[in-house]
């Protein structure tokens, strides 16, 4: 099923530059501020490459992808880049604390190339819907740079821990990379050559389907070039370097994956009538508040909404509401509920997740949002943290606030097999992978042919 392959990197030379000065987030994570940031580090940071500025001078002949496919070039001849020597897998560890927590976890996976597979061969599986701009971006980038700098985040499935055996046993070197990056996480990379021992990875691997974590626009940029490169050449090459991609895999029945919830801001929502917006949702929901009258109270009783919520919702469906007024909602699911009838245009598997009970039965039946609203981000904004969510309605920026518990990581993996697609803003994991660890570059790479035995 996976067939994955080693590959010569290119990684930035230790000698010539601080890898924490030139690593960067992936490119869909970066704010102005933080590319800003990036920019002012060092003039051979990974961001004049993986989201470059625009000028206002820019042509096609002098623009973001031809800046990038340059300072590529030039940082190669300078030395600041290097290419591997011999073809490698490589161990990446992340050791970080979930937030909002003092738990520390360590999340172990390997970087490699997947071979870039139609979602209808049954081998690659998606969660989420792709937008045409991003893809577009990403494509013109990778026509000029003929080079992969960010890395998809797959799933696999390895009930037996076959494959974290393995990576154990190579882990116990030191590291040939370790950097820590802008939100406390320490990112590990040990390169694996023996040719033994990747043959046991590919051959642990062979049976596994794949599913995208995080990374649907870069996949289905690599999908879309290697069928342009197909249609010029007039046939397909397995071997060729544009029928791979980079991923970065990781079981998901090993210890350290982390999927935080998305929370939701409501705004511009008119005749916005809390009372009766709590009147409607009666039908299908009982309420559970948390009222506070000072700040000392407050505080207690946001620590109570908080911990109840996540406590429900390990066995009912539960979702947070703020709107100020001095207290805290949590709205349950009512047994007596009929989400056939109530859903009715939903698929079932996707009527297990909370964000499409909010979406469906609280932000659409009951303020009146739509599906289109809120593709559109009309009336709703994201927030990662519970207390920025909060805020905002403090501050008279949002009517109020919708806080969800995550998505489990079986839920992904049953929706995406299935072929479900998860509503906008479903998973956020966590961390995300940095760019620029290890870069592949198509236009420099031997193919590399496994031979049996």
């Amino acid at each position: 099923m996976a067939e994955i392959f080693p590959f010569h990197a290119y990684r930035y030379n230790a000698a010539r530059v601080d890898p924490e000065r030139v690593l960067t987030q992936p490119y869909d994570k970066i704010s102005p501020a933080m590319q800003d940031r990036y920019y002012a580090l060092d003039p051979h940071n990974l961001i004049t490459v993986e989201k470059g500025k625009a000028q206002p001078g820019d042509v096609p002949g002098n623009n973001v992808y031809t800046r990038a496919a340059q300072a590529l070039e030039e940082w190669i001849a300078e030395g600041v880049l290097v290419r591997e020597p011999v073809p490698a897998v490589y161990a990446y560890f992340q050791d970080y604390q979930v937030p909002g927590t003092r738990e520390r976890k360590l999340r172990k996976g390997f970087i490699a190339l997947g071979r870039v597979e139609d979602y209808a061969a049954g081998v690659v599986f998606r969660h989420e819907q792709t937008l045409s701009g991003p893809k577009a971006d990403r494509l013109e980038l990778l026509r000029h740079t003929q080079a992969h700098t960010g890395q998809l985040f797959m799933l696999y499935g390895d009930p037996e821990r076959r494959v974290d055996a393995l990576l154990e046993e190579v882990s116990r070197a030191p590291a040939s990379l370790e950097v820590r990056d802008e939100f406390d996480v320490v990112h590990r990379l040990g390169p694996v050559t023996d040719p033994a021992a990747i043959e046991r990875l590919r051959a642990g691997m062979a049976d596994k389907k794949l599913v995208i974590a995080d990374g649907h626009h870069r996949y289905e940029t690599a999908l879309a070039y290697r069928n342009e490169r197909r249609a010029v050449l007039g046939s397909a090459d397995p071997n060729a370097p544009h029928e791979k991609v980079m991923m970065t895999l990781f079981n998901t029945h090993a210890e350290g994956l982390t999927i935080l919830p998305t929370h939701r801001v409501v705004s511009h929502v008119r005749g916005f009538d809390f009372g009766r917006f709590r009147s409607h949702l009666a039908a299908h929901f009982s309420e559970h508040s948390f009222s506070f009258s000072s700040d000392a109270e407050r505080a207690n009783r946001c620590a109570e909404f908080r911990g109840e919520l996540t406590r429900r919702g390990s066995e009912q469906r539960a979702i947070g509401i703020y709107a100020g007024g001095g207290a805290f909602y949590l709205f349950v699911l009512k047994p007596s509920a009929d989400l056939d009838a109530l859903l009715p245009n939903v698929p079932a598997a996707q009527r297990q997740l909370d964000v499409v009970l909010l979406h469906g039965l609280i932000l659409e039946r009951g303020l009146g949002i739509t599906a289109e609203a809120v593709l559109a981000e009309r009336n709703i904004s994201y927030e990662r943290e519970a207390d920025a969510a909060v805020a905002a309605v403090d501050r008279g920026q949002a009517q109020l606030c919708c806080l969800l518990n995550p998505v489990r990581i079986e839920q992904v993996v049953q929706m995406a097999l299935a072929g479900e697609v998860l509503p906008q803003k479903s998973t956020d994991f966590y961390p995300k992978l940095l760019s620029g660890l290890t870069i592949y570059r198509l236009d420099g790479e031997d193919a590399w042919i496994h031979k049996a035995g």
